[in-house]
């Protein structure tokens, strides 16, 4: 993927709008790969799944505690992207109390797919999800790619450490010094 474009998707996501009205004041907005990625210099880190134990226990808390730094070395967004549908991931991040990252529901996995980065998990009972990788993308090109080893169906392990915040910091460091 790397000086590659990112997929032109359009992602299904639910906004907050109180001139909806009602105890859900929420309404349908599309979000195109373009308004994520255009314009701008992003890590972007997608994982298997919303309220799973790594991710919810470590790299998405890692990703919200260290987004100040990731500032300071010129990156304007941080997202955390799964194949889970707009409501689980909103209700994620409500959960999270996310302040500095956002999160981008890939509920059709379509994104994922055009990606190369789709794997089945059947044997955890989750269907189709993303294996772990994180990237930094600018104006829609990626700059930097972080994969998970092992990549497979199934796999029995879930590896984690390459797409780590703390990783992708050290090498952003490491840029910015050379």
């Amino acid at each position: 993927m790397l000086g590659k474009k990112v997929p032109a998707v359009t992602f299904r996501t639910r906004v907050r709008d109180e001139a909806v009205g009602g105890p859900n004041p929420f309404r349908w907005q599309d979000m195109t790969s373009d308004d994520y990625f255009g314009g701008r210099r992003v890590v972007l880190f997608s994982l298997p799944g919303a309220f799973t134990p790594t991710c919810s226990t470590y790299q998405l808390p890692d990703f919200e505690k260290l987004a100040g730094e990731f500032r300071a070395l010129g990156v304007d967004e941080i997202y955390c992207l799964s194949v889970n549908d707009a409501f689980v991931m909103n209700a994620w991040a409500k959960g999270q109390n996310l302040e500095n990252v956002k999160v981008i529901p890939d509920g059709s996995g379509e994104f994922t797919r055009k990606m190369g980065m789709l794997v089945a998990k059947d044997n955890l009972g989750f269907g189709m999800r993303s294996w772990r990788y994180a990237a930094v993308i600018n104006d829609g090109l990626v700059e930097q790619w972080f994969e998970e080893e092992g990549y497979s169906d199934n796999c029995d392990t879930d590896p984690y450490g390459v797409s780590s915040p703390q990783n992708i910091l050290e090498n952003l460091k490491a840029r910015a010094a050379a």
